[in-house]
Order: C-alpha cells, then sequence, then structure tokens
C-alpha cells in the first residue's frame, strides 16, 4: 500500500501468487544443496525457475548420479545457461528470490563484477539492480584476496553470501541433516516457511539439557 493508502498492482501480485524462485546450480562442489532445495521448494508449493551452467551439470552427475532429466523434473521450468533472452534475464519478471547453490568462485567474480555472460550471472544482476533477494551458497577453500574481495562487493550491493557451512549445534548425524540444515536457512532467508523439522538453536541451557 502506497503512502495515499491505495494498493498496487504489484503488491496484488505478491500477495496472490505461490512464491517464485529462481534455483541456479553451477559447477562448484556440493551440487547437493541445488537438488535439495528444489525438493524443498516444491515441498512448500513454490514455482521453481531452474538453470544449470555447464560445469554444473557436470558436477551433478559426478557427486549425486543424477542425469539432466531427472533434475529437470524437479523444477517447474527450465532454462538453458544460453538462453539470456529468458523470462528471469528481465527485472520485470517478477520472483522472490534467487538462490545460486552452489555458487562457483567464477559465478561470484561474474556478479561482483557485473559481467552477464551467461544466464546465471543475469539473473543474478537482474535481482541485484531490482533489490531483490540474492542468496549465494559460495562454495571455495581456502578463500583467496580476489574471493573475499568479491563477496564484500556483492554484499554492498545487496546480495547474502552464505557458505554453506555445518552448525554442530545442531548435532547433525548424516550428510543429508547437513545438507538439511544449510536449505532450511535458505527458506529463512527467502521468507518462505516450511513445515519441515528444523534443529532451531534455543539456547546453551536448552542444548545441555537435552543430554
Amino acid at each position: 500500500m502506497n503512502a495515499g493508502g491505495v494498493t498496487n498492482a504489484h503488491e496484488i501480485v505478491a500477495r496472490t501468487r505461490p512464491a517464485r524462485v529462481v534455483v541456479a546450480i553451477t559447477g562448484a562442489t556440493g551440487a547437493i544443496y541445488g537438488v535439495r532445495l528444489l525438493e524443498a521448494l516444491r515441498a512448500c508449493g513454490a514455482i521453481t525457475h531452474l538453470v544449470v551452467s555447464r560445469a554444473g551439470w557436470m558436477t551433478l552427475a559426478d557427486e549425486t548420479g543424477l542425469d539432466r532429466a531427472a533434475l529437470r523434473d524437479a523444477a517447474d521450468v527450465c532454462h538453458d545457461q544460453n538462453e539470456v533472452g529468458a523470462s528471469i534475464a528481465s527485472g520485470s519478471f517478477q520472483h522472490d528470490g534467487m538462490v545460486v547453490a552452489p555458487c562457483s568462485m567464477k559465478t561470484l567474480a561474474a556478479l561482483a563484477h557485473g559481467f552477464d555472460d551467461n544466464l546465471i550471472a543475469r539473473a543474478g544482476s537482474v535481482a541485484l539492480k531490482e533489490r531483490r533477494k540474492l542468496v549465494l551458497l559460495a562454495r571455495e577453500t581456502p578463500l583467496t584476496l580476489a574471493h573475499l574481495r568479491n563477496m564484500t562487493l556483492v554484499t554492498e550491493m545487496g546480495a547474502v553470501v552464505m557458505p554453506p557451512l555445518p552448525a554442530f549445534y545442531a548435532k547433525p548425524d548424516s550428510i543429508d541433516a547437513m545438507v538439511d540444515y544449510t536449505v532450511m536457512r535458505v527458506l529463512d532467508q527467502l521468507g518462505i516457511a516450511s513445515d519441515a523439522p528444523y534443529a532451531r538453536w534455543q539456547g546453551l541451557a536448552a542444548s545441555l539439557a537435552s543430554r
């Protein structure tokens, strides 16, 4: 609602349609984060637009064994990384956030310096210029000074740099548990509620009492 008390069309659309999220998977290790995010978003009733880089497809096959058809079935709409005329390449396409999971240092650099050489970088740049949520599951270690400076640049532009680090206070008992925890934190960033179990921190006293 604007200052005059009138609800504009953008606010009406935002309230009446299902959540719409752009998910990108790049070639960094951790393709499972993108896969599980797609599954979690579907369980929440969100509509997903997926784009995978060439290296992302390679990492996906190597780390998860999933083929392209299986991953495409997990999303509502799929775009080729070279499809620069796709809907998600325009600021007029409304969505509720974009997540790059995982985010390679190449993609991070492209976003930091406005080098829109493929659809992932272009869609990310659109999210930044439209002041929409952009979450980057940056995956690399150790970090060079270039990586750190690029993280600073995208943060100053409004992105959220969110390395997928395990939360040991949640006492994960498997890799799946660690992945799911990060996915739930991503949903928090997007403002999307989920009914899935989520071990939120309740304070040290509560943690010690549960032992």
